[in-house]
C-alpha cells in the first residue's frame, strides 16, 4: 500500500499556488510540488500543518491506495 494525498487538486480549487503555500507554512515549492507529484511523503508535523492549512480532516487530504 502507498500514501497517496489530494494536495494539488484541493490547492487548485482554492486557487493557491504552490508559491503561496510554501510561504504560508514555511516551507519550499520544491517540497509542496514532490509531496504533490507522490515523490515525497510530509513528516507527521507537516502533514498535520497541511490539515489546519486546508481545514480539512486526514481522509480527506490522505489516504492509503493498493498497489
Amino acid at each position: 500500500m502507498k500514501v497517496t494525498n489530494r494536495v494539488r487538486e484541493i490547492r487548485q480549487e482554492r486557487q493557491i499556488t504552490q508559491v503561496k503555500m510554501a510561504q504560508d507554512l514555511g516551507i519550499t515549492r520544491q517540497t509542496i510540488n514532490a509531496i504533490e507529484k507522490g515523490k515525497y511523503n510530509p513528516s507527521l508535523e507537516l502533514a498535520l500543518r497541511l490539515l489546519v492549512y486546508f481545514n480539512v480532516p486526514l481522509d480527506q487530504l490522505f489516504y492509503l491506495e493498493e498497489e
